[in-house]
């Protein structure tokens, strides 16, 4: 018997290595709107979020018009070929489709916006891996727990035979607060003690452990009988 039922995944620096093209796109995206250039540390700090949420703590002083901007001028530049498309992290895939064939079902959940998620789908060929897939203009932003419910309530699924898995404290304290197990992977946008005090029950250094990490669940909630 498999741990879990319904595996959900992060994308941004959970499967997907694009942190450095986010961030790129919302630096450019600053100077198309006229607004002060954030650091990469201050954007990478805010990846996971909704686009309204990540675009309001960046520039707070920044009204209704202007966050639409701004929202607007990223969008132009990551749906443009100027800047490297990302990658998915070594592993990855072999491991989606790993847990695919096992049995799980899959979804991701993510603060992409759909067009986001549709593109990176098809260009990496996963579409049909996942069950179900949920974005941030479909939904509250992490930390809120919508999207997980969402998820788990249309693909029938109990929150204690649910695991969200991600690189940001903002996907373990949705698990949270939607009363589900969260994983956290070490590779993406905050470290291992961050995670770890967010929620997660462990951390690994890659996603490629997973695989080992689900069965040593599956052996220990065994032993405990």
């Amino acid at each position: 018997m498999r741990p879990y039922d319904l595996l959900v995944f992060d994308w941004d620096g959970t499967l997907m290595d694009s942190v450095h093209r986010i961030v790129t796109c919302m630096q450019r995206a600053a100077l198309d709107a006229g607004h002060p250039v954030p650091d990469h540390a201050a954007v990478r700090e805010i990846i996971g979020l909704g686009m309204h949420e990540v675009v309001a703590r960046l520039w707070p002083e920044a009204g209704t018009r202007e966050i639409d901007d701004i929202i607007e001028a990223y969008r132009t530049h990551w749906l443009s070929d100027e800047i490297p498309a990302s990658s998915l992290f070594p592993g990855a895939e072999t491991v989606v489709r790993w847990v695919r064939e096992t049995g799980y079902l899959l979804a991701v959940a993510t603060g992409k916006s759909r067009r986001g998620l549709d593109k990176v789908l098809e260009e990496t060929s996963l579409t049909d891996c996942f069950d179900m897939t949920r974005c941030a203009d479909e939904a509250h932003s992490k930390p809120h727990p919508q999207m997980l419910e969402d998820i788990f309530t249309d693909l029938h699924t109990p929150p204690d035979r649910v695991l969200m898995i991600g690189d940001s404290e903002y996907d373990m304290l949705m698990a949270t607060n939607a009363q589900v197990d969260a994983l956290g992977i070490a590779h993406g946008v905050h470290e291992t003690d961050h995670l770890l005090q967010s929620g997660a029950l462990a951390v690994l250094d890659a996603l490629g452990s997973l695989p080992v990490w689900l069965n040593g669940v599956y052996e220990m909630r065994e032993s405990r009988g």
